[in-house]
């Protein structure tokens, strides 16, 4: 018997960490690798597992991450297939209140779960800022060999990566018997840590590795899941509905050891794309089993003229102009680079359009074009969408200042890395000059 499954993907909070990057759009529209999205990443994965009814739970600025969602996933009307975005709202049960955690969106989106035509078995629930390559299949056979009332996905990790991560302590069988929510002390580590040789016993090499890890993904027996959720208030899965679950009810762990990133920070989003770039890139978007969903896009090939590109992610419909180098980088769709440029260890996410050969209403051209001018440098930069540099722009973090604003707004330094904001304009010959 096949068994019938949702996906929902949790958008997260304000996502401030990754502000600015989320100063204008929901964690899960932040573009990535030069053309895709975050959201793609679970969707992908929940298509290529043979899940096609997906909800999105968001309630933060979720404009550009539905006009994505709507013009990139449309299945046939014989599948019953479909991908929803679902924004908090005002609802005569829930009130005003937005939510208040990732258990408290899941709960108040229950009716409609209710209304789906053949009710699912099982409910998986995602993160939409992560990126990972996962068979969810491989997951449901491990909670129905288990006969598991909620089954988490677990990865091996360090006893240090684990003091930012929720760790869990597991029996002989794969039973979840401890949670403790980002341990800070050793002796709190190893209340949950685990013998390696049990890891290495489960067909995945520990090297070094004693703590296993919540990945954020869990996989619910519908009755579970409603049970859980309309018994108590709990508002976050991690910090509340666990540490309840595993005295009362089987929660079983599902061993993953492939590549994972939870992209939550300026900084783990500009390492793990620019790692995307290198020569032993961990993650590949071009598996032929299961590949990465984005919006087709009808875009001419890029164009390089005499430049210079080494161990860089270039999209398509891009102009490189001559003389210019770019290395160890991701260069977005649309992007215009003039000559003479030089962009290493940087993110230039390219332009929604390009820009128009037609004066202006006072009948002057843009007084800056879109895209990077003439010998500008720009070193370890995230630079948003539709920007416009003018020739000579220098963008380097000499000094190394961890937090920066500069005067005119449009540059700012998080987690040491400076980010130009979307539809920005820097003059010709603008230097960054942090000052900490």
């Amino acid at each position: 018997m096949r068994h019938q499954t949702i996906a929902l993907v949790l958008g997260g909070g304000r996502g401030t960490r990754l502000h600015p990057l989320t100063g204008i759009r929901s964690k899960p529209a932040v573009p990535l690798a030069g053309k895709y999205r975050l959201i793609d990443i679970p969707i992908s994965n929940c298509i290529n597992s043979d899940i096609t009814r997906i909800f999105v739970l968001t309630q933060f600025m979720s404009a550009s991450l539905h006009q994505h969602l709507r013009r990139t996933y449309t299945f046939d009307q014989f599948t019953g297939g479909f991908v929803e975005l679902m924004a908090a709202q005002e609802t005569p049960d829930s009130g005003r209140d937005w939510y208040e955690g990732t258990a408290d969106a899941v709960r108040k989106n229950l009716r409609y779960i209710e209304s789906i035509p053949e009710q699912p078995d099982y409910v998986l629930i995602l993160s939409g800022d992560q990126l990972y390559r996962m068979d969810f299949r491989t997951m449901i056979e491990t909670h129905e060999r288990s006969k598991a009332d909620v089954t988490i996905a677990a990865i091996p990790v360090t006893r240090e990566a684990a003091r930012s991560l929720g760790v869990m302590r597991i029996d002989g069988e794969g039973r979840v018997v401890g949670f403790l929510e980002k341990p800070q002390t050793d002796a709190e580590i190893d209340l949950v840590r685990m013998d390696p040789a049990w890891i290495d016993a489960q067909g995945v090499p520990s090297q070094g590795r004693d703590c296993l890890a919540s990945m954020g993904i869990y996989l619910f027996n519908r009755e579970t899941m409603f049970d859980v959720l309309r018994k108590t208030t709990y508002a976050d899965f991690g910090k509340e509905v666990f540490p309840a679950a595993i005295r009362s009810r089987r929660v079983q762990v599902h061993l993953f050891d492939g590549y994972w990133e939870d992209i939550g920070t300026i900084r783990s989003f500009y390492e793990a794309n620019l790692s995307l770039a290198g020569e032993a890139a961990p993650f590949s978007f071009s598996s032929p089993e299961a590949p990465v969903y984005s919006r087709a896009r009808f875009l001419p090939p890029t164009r390089v003229q005499g430049a210079t590109v080494s161990n860089t992610l270039l999209a398509d419909g891009c102009r490189i102009g001559k003389g210019t180098v770019i290395e160890n980088s991701v260069i977005g769709l649309r992007c215009i680079v003039g000559e003479n440029v030089t962009i290493r260890n940087s993110i230039v996410m390219g332009a929604d359009f390009w820009d128009s050969t037609m004066p202006l209403t006072n009948g002057a051209l843009p007084k800056v074009p879109l895209g990077i001018g003439d010998n500008c440098v720009i070193d370890g930069v995230i630079v948003d969408k539709n920007c416009r540099m003018g020739a000579g722009c220098r963008l380097i973090n000499d000094g190394g200042v961890v937090e920066y604003d500069s005067e005119c707004g449009s540059v700012l330094v998080r987690d040491g890395i400076p980010v130009v904001i979307k539809d920005s304009t820097l003059p010709e010959g603008w230097v960054l000059k942090c000052v900490s």
